[in-house]
């Protein structure tokens, strides 16, 4: 016969375990290393960047928001318009990314419904991925966008892969130049 407490710790069913708890564990399994601060939000390290989870407990479902906020560097235009335009660009071209400026911080954000049963460490993976990208796009976008309206070439970044063009962009630019995809009075009236 066994002895009884030589038997297995096995966790609670996922629909009995909190998300917040379920996040640290697909975070840990992801090796970054999370934290929990005493209002209940995860943080957590990804390529240097500084990110967070926000669990939002519903009766149904719950929704898990990943998020980074980062200091507008000095190198970044000043034009509060063309930071908002490139924030547009970004939340109507990637799907799921929100994008604003807040407090002179760029604030970037994913929220999923997690299922009670479902695992989340495939949409945090989904989540952190897609803001990363998200972030160089809109400062690539910014900058760009301010040179363009100065009458200047955009440049490139370092290492840009061959072939790489900057813009067209889907939102107007401060100087009210009109972007990508923009329909014309007359096409929109047609």
């Amino acid at each position: 016969m066994t002895d009884p407490t030589s038997f297995p710790n096995f966790p609670p069913p996922p629909q009995d375990r909190p998300l917040s708890g379920r996040v640290i564990d697909a975070l840990q399994d992801m090796n970054l290393s999370p934290n929990l601060d005493p209002e209940g939000d995860v943080s957590f390290e990804i390529n240097d960047q500084k990110m967070f989870v926000k669990v939002v407990q519903g009766e149904q479902f719950d929704i898990m928001r990943v998020f980074g906020q980062w200091q507008v560097a000095s190198t970044v235009p000043a034009d509060m318009l063309t930071r908002l335009n490139g924030c547009n660009d970004v939340t109507l071209g990637v799907n799921l990314v929100k994008a604003g400026i807040a407090g002179g911080n760029l604030v970037l954000a994913v929220e999923q419904i997690i299922a009670r049963q479902e695992q989340p460490k495939p949409k945090l993976q989904i989540a952190t991925g897609l803001i990363l990208q998200a972030l160089s796009l809109w400062h690539r976008n910014v900058v760009a966008k301010s040179q363009a309206e100065q009458g200047l070439e955009p440049e490139l970044p370092e290492n840009a892969p061959e072939g790489t063009a900057v813009g067209p962009w889907l939102s107007i630019g401060s100087a009210g130049q009109q972007g990508w995809g923009a329909a014309t009075p007359e096409e929109g009236e047609k």
